[in-house]
């Protein structure tokens, strides 16, 4: 299943004991079709809002821009593999939709491959330059920046590793030549794309940030400093010049040469504030290949990213205490299934807050915090009846001494992708893909934005109690992340769903809402992505904004819940992989994602 014969066990462990914990009631509905949201709704009340679900039987590509998905599919229909669409998606959607993700970020990729049952976890996120020092975001007084004053700046950039990523993936999963991904994107970068809507009103929203840096506003905004409106054709010409110079001369065209020095030099030439990025940071950038971190949940398997991202182990923890809780009995969108999804994503918090951060550089406990025992131990602390104050205080998973703090400090905001790519061999690739906030550190070099990424270290290196913050800033490390790609598998090791979110650390309520709706509550993928949100991050459970949500509110607040009611924008994409051998593909109608396939 894995990278080898320690993980492979692991995983088969894991199989067993997911078969040995799962109420086997459950079997006879999971071996049915998936229901539709529109069965559900007249019964449940949840106010579904559901998109045309998608359907193929050889290949599928899910992602949030139809140039990027169109672009994937392209490179499928060539006989390329799913690492060779993705460097196609990637690069599309650095075009597209540039606020969220591209070559001047970072990404976490999970890998199935389906000939050697093998899964692999390639870790391209950024790392912080070796010369930053632990008061990187504090002022003269050593108190921490404000975050727009921290982001929108050279300080915020750390090493930048996608396009290391692409390489990685392509030399072990690649079937194309390396040069033939990028073309799509090229292609589009010359002849020009129309501005969608999202776009549009993300522009509008960061018109003053933009217009920070020239090159910048250069290209997102008019010569009067407005922002280019719905319908606008866009060209990018330094974009393509840079993929044609990565594509013929391979990633070290992006880290040594003339497109490193131009990062650089915007890097640490900041009129503001200026950063510590130099050449040998990008020339010795590596992209590590870790262990996902698998765990049982019902009759499945469910694998995610582990550290330095919290997502893996704070989903498989939320389902852990979620256990011995039959969620098939309860209604979606219900109270009780509210109260109960809302107090184990407390739980996972406090400890996700505590101890997790990059495990090259701190000690993690994943397997404390994934140890059945220690779950059930903990799921104890559920009150069916009452929410628990918050903040809830974190676990102390097996004999642990104690750990450093780690306050929730880091922003951690939303604007990231995911892309979800099956090929006709049956290979998956998972992953969320980000430049942190919207439209990064808004620095824009040959035609590409720069990532703001180190603004999700904790600003602060120690904490109120004078006990080191083990997310603080470091030379050469990561920073924590949210982002949680996803695969799921059957108890024969066959692939059942593969999904992840944007959202920042809302991630992890995303996603894991999404498994409850298929793998508890038997929706398809489409209709579990598009059930309303609900989430808690160990303080305000927060409902995303629907018809039924002021009801839900006020059944949560009698159970003791504080509630806020808001516009909750997510970013899933999943594909659902079906006995019959159909694929379903399933997208956020929060976006503009679609999926497509043949």
């Amino acid at each position: 299943m894995m990278t080898n014969p320690v993980a492979r066990a692991i995983f088969s462990v894991c199989l067993s004991l997911a078969l040995t914990l799962s109420n086997l009631s459950l079997l006879g509905a999971q071996e049915a079709q998936p229901h539709s949201a529109q069965d559900l709704a007249p019964e449940s009340g949840t106010g579904i809002n559901v998109t045309t679900t998608a359907h193929a039987t050889r290949f599928m590509v899910a992602a949030a821009n139809r140039h990027g998905v169109r672009a994937g599919v392209e490179i499928l229909r060539a006989g390329g593999s799913a690492a060779d669409a993705l460097i196609a998606v990637q690069t599309t959607l650095n075009l597209v939709e540039p606020q969220s993700s591209g070559i001047g970020g970072g990404a976490f990729l999970l890998y199935w491959n389906a000939q050697t049952k093998t899964l692999h976890a390639y870790d391209g996120r950024e790392t912080a330059p070796a010369g930053v020092t632990q008061d990187l975001f504090l002022d003269e007084k050593g108190q921490p920046l404000k975050f727009p004053d921290a982001s929108v700046s050279g300080l915020s950039v750390g090493t930048p590793g996608v396009v290391r990523l692409l390489e990685a993936v392509h030399q072990h999963h690649g079937r194309l030549p390396w040069s033939r991904p990028f073309q799509p994107a090229i292609d589009l970068a010359d002849a020009g794309f129309t501005i969608s809507p999202r776009l549009a009103a993300l522009l509008a929203g960061d018109r003053l940030a933009l217009a920070r840096d020239p090159a910048t506003r250069a290209y997102f905004l008019d010569r009067d400093g407005n922002p280019l409106p719905v319908g606008t054709q866009r060209r990018n010409p330094e974009l393509a010049d840079s993929l044609r110079q990565i594509a013929t001369q391979g990633a070290d065209a992006f880290y040594r040469g003339p497109i490193a020095t131009d990062i650089v030099a915007k890097v640490q030439t900041d009129p503001i504030r200026p950063g510590k990025l130099s050449l040998a940071d990008l020339a010795g950038y590596q992209v590590r290949e870790r262990e996902p971190v698998c765990g049982p949940y019902r009759l499945f398997v469910v694998c995610g990213f582990g550290p330095p991202s919290s997502g893996g182990v704070a989903m498989l923890e939320i389902l852990g205490l979620l256990s011995r809780f039959d969620l098939s009995a309860i209604a979606p969108g219900s109270a009780e299934a509210a109260h109960l999804i809302s107090e184990a994503s407390k739980l996972a918090f406090a400890d996700r807050n505590q101890y997790l951060a990059d495990p090259d550089a701190v000690s993690v406990p994943v397997n404390g915090l994934l140890d059945p025992l220690y779950l059930a131990r903990r799921s104890l602390l559920i009150d069916r009846t009452h929410a628990a104050p918050t903040p809830v205080g974190a676990g102390v998973p097996g004999l642990r001494r104690a750990a450093l703090a780690t306050p929730p400090d880091a922003a951690e905001l939303p604007s990231t992708s995911h892309i979800v790519i099956v090929d006709a061999e049956g290979n998956i690739a998972s992953m969320t893909t980000s430049i942190e906030n919207a439209f990064g550190s808004k620095l824009m070099v040959r035609g590409f934005l720069l990532n703001n990424q180190l603004t999700d270290f904790s600003f602060r290196p120690i904490d109120d109690a004078g006990m080191p913050v083990s997310n603080r800033v470091e030379p050469n490390k990561r920073p924590r992340s949210s982002m949680s790609p996803t695969i799921v598998f059957d108890r024969e090791a066959k692939p059942v769903l593969a999904v992840g979110s944007s959202g920042g650390a809302r991630i992890i309520g995303h996603v894991l809402k999404t498994l409850v709706g298929v793998l508890d509550w038997g929706l398809d993928i489409q209709s579990a992505i598009s059930l309303p949100h609900i989430l808690n991050r160990n303080a305000t459970t927060e409902l995303e904004s629907a018809a039924t949500a002021p009801a839900l509110a006020a059944a949560l607040t009698v159970l003791g819940h504080q509630v806020s009611t808001a516009e909750i924008n997510s970013g899933l994409h999943g594909i659902q992989f079906m006995k019959t051998g159909q694929l379903i593909g399933g997208v956020d109608p929060r976006r503009e994602g679609v999926a497509e396939g043949e």
